[in-house]
């Protein structure tokens, strides 16, 4: 990712900055000086954008922007518009910390929220989520490079059930709890220690990671399943062996999908005292943290690849770099941040 360069804006403003050929979606020094020769014909925002080609809202966000209690100045608007433009090839901490952002797979609205986080009485060590947007896109122009995909995530396929859930039976001997059956404290995320759970699976169906996602703080860890195994005996033994490296108090419940791989799932409750709650068919949304978590992960593990390739320790690296990423949802600090405060209570 060496090659995105996204820095802060400086000042005063250059006439080269001034003069400097702009991207299609900023306003023009002609466009303004239109601006206000038909401002001061009496033409309303829509109409000033249709003569322009532009939306309403650019008209106005642009006066409010430039022209605060006094007339509109062109020259003046223009000069504001590139002091506060960013620069994308300057030197310094600001553009490092971006890159090291994207290094790390955080996505840019992660990186903003850090940088503020990080640097809360440092104006200069800041930039918006569409800066680096578009600094990514400047960068790749004529095709998204191949470091640029692995920085911006993009969604994938919904899933889509390949046959009635109502005529589906359930595959296990052993009973299921439903998820309907949940207590009411594990719905909300009220109490920490219950977890999500799922598998990604590799090129061919032949081979698969376990995942486990905590639902109250995100935390994940990854179930290394040898070989090209991942039948109900290998799963059982490979989250059994995970789930006691926990603490009594973050061992609470898990819930999963109705894959065959937990087959076993009243023996696994019987070696962790964790009782295993299953989903609905078809109903990914009731796991959301554990499917976002799963399509996060493919930036590590593409779809198609053979995943037995990746060893424990590999494992371990990818579980924590991922846990060291600032989330939106626990207000921008890490899962690793939040598990150790759940650890040292």
């Amino acid at each position: 990712m060496s090659g995105v360069i996204i820095a802060a804006s400086a000042r005063p403003v250059s006439l080269k900055s001034l003069e400097k050929k702009l991207h299609p979606r900023l306003l023009s020094l002609a466009e303004r000086e239109q601006i206000r020769d038909l401002r001061a014909a009496g033409q309303s925002m829509r109409a000033i954008g249709r003569a322009l080609g532009r939306p309403a809202s650019t008209i106005s966000r642009e006066l409010r922007n430039n022209s605060g209690t006094a007339e509109y100045h062109p020259y003046a608007a223009h000069r504001a518009s590139a002091a506060r433009r960013p620069k994308l090839l300057a030197e310094g901490p600001l553009r490092d910390f971006v890159q090291d952002g994207l290094r790390r797979r955080w996505s840019p609205e992660q990186i903003c929220h850090a940088l503020a986080k990080t640097h809360p009485d440092d104006q200069s060590m800041r930039v918006s989520v569409e800066t680096i947007y578009q600094a990514l896109y400047f960068q790749a122009r004529g095709g998204l490079k191949r470091e640029v995909q692995a920085a911006v995530r993009t969604g994938r396929a919904r899933r889509k059930p390949r046959r009635d859930p109502e005529r589906r039976t359930s595959r296990f001997i052993d009973p299921m709890v439903m998820i309907s059956d949940r207590p009411a404290d594990v719905e909300d995320r009220a109490v920490p220690g219950h977890w999500e759970g799922d598998l990604i699976v590799g090129a061919g169906g032949r081979s698969a990671i376990a995942t486990l996602v905590e639902r109250s703080t995100r935390y994940t860890m990854l179930v290394h399943l040898p070989g090209e195994t991942h039948d109900a005996e290998t799963v059982r033994d490979g989250l059994v062996r995970t789930v006691q490296t926990l603490p009594a108090h973050l061992r609470g419940s898990l819930t999963w999908d109705q894959g065959p791989e937990m087959a076993c799932h009243r023996q696994f409750s019987m070696a962790t005292d964790m009782p295993v709650y299953f989903c609905d068919p078809a109903s990914p949304w009731q796991r959301g943290s554990n499917e976002n978590t799963n399509g996060l992960l493919r930036q590590y593990f593409p779809k198609s690849t053979d995943l037995s390739l990746h060893g424990p320790e590999d494992l371990e690296h990818v579980a924590q770099e991922l846990n060291s990423r600032p989330r939106k949802t626990l207000g921008w600090d890490t899962p690793a941040e939040r598990l150790r405060d759940l650890l040292t209570v």
